[in-house]
Order: C-alpha cells, then structure tokens, then sequence
C-alpha cells in the first residue's frame, strides 16, 4: 500500500473559477447579506419595541430571525472573502468548527420550527387554554431546550470529524464546510459517520418533524370543524407563514444531507446549498413581515413615525 501524507490544510472549491463572474457574484452575495441584516434585525427590533407583538408566537419569530442572522454570517462573509481574496484555503479545524456551528443553528431553527408549530396547534386548538399553557416561562424554557438539544446533536456529529484523515484531494466542492463534502474526500472509514446522521437525524431531526406534521394534523381537523368559511380561512391564514418555512427548510435540509450522505450527487448541489444557507435566511423575514397583518402594522407605525405625512 502507498504511503499517502496526511492533509492539514483544505481548499474550498468555491462558486465559479470564472474570473468575469467573481465581481457580480460579490456584489450579488454582498447585497442579499445586507438585506438580510436589515430585515432580520428590523424584525428582533419591532417585535422588542411593538407591545401589540409581545405575545409567544414572536417572541418564537424573533428568535427564529436572530438565528437566520447568525446562520448568515456563519457562511456568507466566508463567500465574501474567498471571491475578494481567491484564496479558498481553510484549516481542517476551522472547517470542522464552521460544521459546528453551522449544524448547531440549523439544529435550533428545526427545533424552533416544530416549537412554532405546537404554539398554533395550542393558539387554534385550544384558545381559552392558551396564555396558561404557552406562558413566558414556558416559552423561554422550550427555547433553551431546543439550543441543548441542537449543542449536543451537534457536538455528537463533529467530535467524530476531528479523527477523519484527508490524504487525496484536498478541495471540498462547496464554498463553505459540511459534512457530506467533508466526507467524500475523507479517506477514513466513514460509516460510523455516516450512520451517526441517519440515525440522529431519524430520531431528532425525525421527532421534530413528527411534532410539527401532528401539530398541523389537529390544526386541520379543528378548521375544518369551523362552519364559515370566512372565519375557516381567517384561522388558517395564521399558519400560511409558518408552512411555507417548513417546506422550504425541510426540503432542502433533507436533499442536502440524507440524498448525499447516501452517497449520491446531485448536479446543482451548489445551489441548493446556495438555497439554504443565504437565500432562506434572507426570506424567512419576508414571508412573515409581508403575509402577516400584525408585522405589516407595525412596520407602517415605524415608518408614519420617522417619515410623517404632511
């Protein structure tokens, strides 16, 4: 058997080698990150400021922006960098802390989103019960189990990564570190590894899931109770919002790590991460500040404030 030497050092491949494209794709990059600075953080700053939002579906939504606001900065200067500096070379152990943190808020934004869930089944389902079940306290204790829960799946998927060896190619074909890419140029048995997502991904990212679609199972079933159909369709426009984040999370966190840690790869796998990693976190606050009533208010008092009309 050859000796191979061991890799200290990896290179991002990046998003294009095409040097016409490095500039727009830097404006471009740089662009959606400031939006999405502002309207995550006008979102945390209305729902502080507003006390027609101080109730636990907001407190849960400005949460869920002050993730997408780390979730962003996690991955999107690093685009910035490598298409200013066109170096792409990152350590194994920054790579692998990237993959720490990176799993670690996407593992609170599932949880916070199977969270939101059970507070409409609870807001819908059971309205005269609902500031005593969904107290503050009860709010903030639900939080902080979702970060514990999300800290230690993340930590039992990262600690195994600092024992893979990397002695063939060097270059992860991503613009940012993940545990799929990571692992197809890893020359360590990566079973375990990759049994270690299935399984925790089953049964955490699982349980989440199946709280969420019970959560929407009862939400149904009592909307269709409602004999108007203004009033059905009034309750139902709560949840509109909420839906429309779990399909587009789920659906792209789903192909990412189950379809390619299966070992198969798709073609516009860039893309996709591009999806989820920089573009979701930029409409999270959208879909909620454009489809919502409460936030549209708001934004409108802020605005009739700073900018009077005569």
């Amino acid at each position: 058997m050859r000796n191979r030497s061991i890799l200290h050092e990896l290179f991002l491949s990046g998003l294009s080698d095409l040097p016409v494209l490095q500039l727009p794709l830097f404006l471009f990059f740089l662009l959606i990150y400031l939006l999405t600075i502002i309207w995550n953080v006008l979102t945390i700053v209305l729902i502080v400021t507003d006390s027609h939002l101080h109730v636990p579906m907001y407190f849960f939504l400005g949460n869920l922006a002050g993730l997408d606001l780390c979730y962003s900065s996690l991955t999107v200067p690093r685009i910035l960098f490598d298409l200013h500096t066109k170096t792409r070379k990152i350590s194994i152990e920054a790579c692998i802390t990237q993959i720490f943190f990176f799993m670690f808020f996407a593992g609170c934004e599932e949880f916070l989103l199977a969270v939101m869930s059970y507070d409409r089944y609870i807001a819908i389902c059971h309205p005269l019960h609902y500031t005593q079940i969904m107290s503050w306290k009860v709010c903030v204790q639900l939080v902080s189990i979702a970060c514990c829960l999300s800290f230690t799946h993340s930590l039992v998927h990262t600690l195994p990564a600092f024992k893979l060896t990397f002695c063939g190619s060097d270059i992860i074909e991503s613009f940012f570190c993940d545990l799929p890419q990571l692992f197809q140029i890893s020359c360590s048995d990566i079973s375990i590894n990759v049994l270690l997502i299935f399984l925790l991904g089953s049964i955490i990212g699982g349980g989440a899931l199946i709280l969420t679609i019970l959560s929407y199972v009862y939400i149904l079933k009592t909307v269709l109770k409602i004999q108007a159909k203004g009033n059905r369709s009034k309750v139902f426009s709560t949840c509109n919002s909420h839906l429309t984040l779990l399909f587009m999370f789920y659906g792209s966190a789903m192909f990412n790590y189950f379809w390619q840690c299966a070992g198969h790869r798709i073609s516009g796998g860039k893309v996709l991460s591009i999806f989820y990693t920089v573009i979701l976190p930029f409409l999270n606050p959208l879909i909620y500040s454009l489809r919502n009533q409460d936030f549209r208010t708001a934004l409108q008092s802020v605005f009739g404030k700073i900018f009077p009309q005569k």
